[in-house]
């Protein structure tokens, strides 16, 4: 009877997933996070070739490592097997920032110097540039579903923008404020972004466009967020030195932790496929494992000074993956 039970559970949470869509937890960056059943804390790190504020890393679907080289304006990619770097220059003003590869291994960036978003064909070394409707806005951070549409954040624009990668655009513009930074799919396809100016956290829903929003307290500066495979978000609360959970069909935040170095500025935030959340505190070189289930963190002090993570990503074995931009270093925690 009790194998009977476990076989219909089984059968009822597979149709169920099958009947919504499902987001790449963490990052929405298209490659879904793993699970590193092991944990030891050791570090690794690698010089970049042009350490000109690069930063913003993200997993590819062949594995290996793309970062934004901000004031070099160039994309850079790490081979994980061989340890070794590639670099493609960008079109002049660009000034790449956030990035993401796609399914299909199409990279793409936005152009915070210019109002773009990038697209960089690696095979081929193609880039090409997509203008917002407003030709500015400072593009910060991307995400991509899995439908195809990447959101991105416009911080000095105060907007939200939205590019179909299928169609190749036009880019549609969603006003907001509060300089808009981090942002993360919920499982509906809800767009969640932070509003650091605000102290807030806003929500777009995709279908009607109407915008909602969640306090985040005065003085936390929420800085970036991430998705759980449980559909639960995660915020980095840079002004206090706090971690929030969020649930978003309650639209509310249902607990708040304080990180062990205090207010030490955490920023970057992602979750790996089991549902355990990293946050790094930039103040202090260090990384915190949370686990939701125990509420254990534990803190892993980075062997580098002034490493000045600001994005952080994992890959499909569980492996975290940073980029100091302040010390040129791709870094990987496993």
């Amino acid at each position: 009877m009790k194998n009977s039970l476990t076989t219909i559970t089984a059968a009822i949470a597979l149709a169920l997933a099958a009947s919504f869509p499902v987001y790449a937890g963490g990052s929405n960056y298209g490659v879904t996070p793993g699970t590193l059943a092991n944990v030891t804390g050791k570090v690794s790190e690698w010089p970049v070739p042009t350490p000109r504020f690069a930063r913003d890393p993200a997993i590819g679907p062949d594995g290996n490592i793309y970062i934004t080289v901000m004031n070099g304006n160039k994309i850079a990619r790490f081979d994980t097997k061989t340890h070794t770097f590639k670099e493609w220059d960008l079109a002049p003003g660009h000034r790449p920032h956030g990035l993401l590869v796609d399914k299909q291994g199409i990279v793409w960036t936005t152009g915070n110097g210019n109002g773009t978003l990038g697209r960089l064909d690696p095979t081929t070394g193609q880039f090409t540039e997509f203008s917002t409707p407003s030709r500015g806005g400072g593009p910060h951070t991307l995400v991509i579903g899995n439908d195809g549409v990447i959101w991105f954040t416009m911080q000095s624009g105060n907007k939200i923008g939205r590019f179909d990668t299928k169609t190749s655009g036009p880019i549609t513009e969603y006003p907001t404020s509060g300089g808009p930074y981090g942002l993360a799919l919920d499982n509906a396809g809800n767009v969640w972004f932070c509003r650091m100016g605000d102290n807030k956290v806003g929500r777009l829903d995709p279908k009607s466009g109407q915008m909602t929003e969640i306090s985040t307290g005065p003085g936390s500066l929420p800085r970036r967020i991430a998705a759980a495979p449980d559909g639960m978000l995660w915020v980095t609360q840079y002004g206090n030195g706090k971690l929030a959970k969020i649930d978003p069909a309650a639209a509310k935040v249902v607990k708040v932790y304080a990180l062990p170095a205090g207010d030490a500025g955490p920023y970057a935030v992602n979750v790996d496929g089991a549902g355990i959340v990293w946050a790094n505190e930039i103040n202090t070189d260090t990384v915190v494992r949370l686990n939701p289930a125990t509420e254990e963190m534990r803190v892993v002090k980075l062997p580098s000074k002034n490493v000045g993570i600001r994005k952080m990503t994992i890959d499909a074995s569980g492996r975290l993956w940073y980029m100091g931009s302040h010390n040129g270093r791709l870094g990987v925690v496993e």
